[in-house]
């Protein structure tokens, strides 16, 4: 069975409902996404007790973002964990990028452009002199030459990106809706997935149009994560 190139967000802030959705999700699934608020509240622990149950990759969304020296520790400090992506913000720099980049070798550093939640007014307030796409690009391209393997942009900046980097970059994209699902939350720079991919994304974050079917049980979320990747894949 193809897997398709989805990067499932699982977003829960209870460990044993995370487990099981990347039961009910792997078949269909390339990468399991586990954030911020899933580290803060389980540690190197719980990312084990997904990795124990998945042969997925790991994609660690910790977005770090802070002086190169303290980047480079705590991408040390989860090292162990063998994260096939690691976020930090490509705001940060050209050698906090490279800090991270240094000190987990065997992991995908991935460079976070624009967060897909900020509108073109929301960039400018907090002091961005370009547009998304054009401040998008320019973080892209200094972090590749930085040594970041892998960009996260919205799928409105994957083909200026793509362009941008050229090949051999991931690209992965947030704000990727299926159409029936555009426009419901606060994702503000959307696509459909297929659109996103055929754009030049490499990987789709997805989260909630398939994590929401939990509430109708484990075959309802393996149904609608089949769904979204034939969509994908066919």
């Amino acid at each position: 069975m193809s897997k398709a190139p989805i990067v499932l967000a699982v977003d829960t802030p209870e460990l044993a409902t995370a487990v099981a959705w990347v039961k009910a999700t792997q078949d269909h699934i390339s990468v399991f996404k586990l954030g911020l608020e899933f580290f803060l509240s389980f540690g190197q622990e719980g990312i084990r007790a997904i990795q124990s149950e998945t042969d997925a990759d790991i994609f660690l969304d910790l977005k770090l973002h802070d002086i190169p020296h303290t980047v480079e520790g705590a991408a040390k400090a989860i090292a162990n964990l063998k994260p096939r992506f690691l976020t930090v913000h490509a705001s940060g720099g050209r050698a906090m990028v490279k800090a991270a980049v240094d000190a987990v070798p065997a992991t995908d550093v991935t460079a976070v452009t624009i967060l897909t939640s900020l509108s073109e007014e929301d960039l400018f307030e907090i002091g961005y002199a370009n547009p998304a796409l054009e401040s998008a690009v320019a973080l892209a391209k200094m972090s590749v030459t930085a040594g970041a393997r892998a960009i996260v942009c919205s799928p409105l900046e994957i083909a200026a990106i793509r362009s941008a980097v050229g090949p051999n970059p991931h690209i992965i994209t947030p704000g990727v809706r299926p159409l029936s699902e555009v426009g419901s939350d606060d994702q503000k720079r959307t696509m459909t997935p297929k659109d996103a991919i055929a754009a030049g994304a490499s990987f789709v974050v997805i989260g909630r149009p398939i994590t929401k079917a939990w509430s109708e049980g484990s075959q309802a979320m393996t149904t609608k994560a089949r769904s979204i990747a034939d969509e994908i894949l066919n």
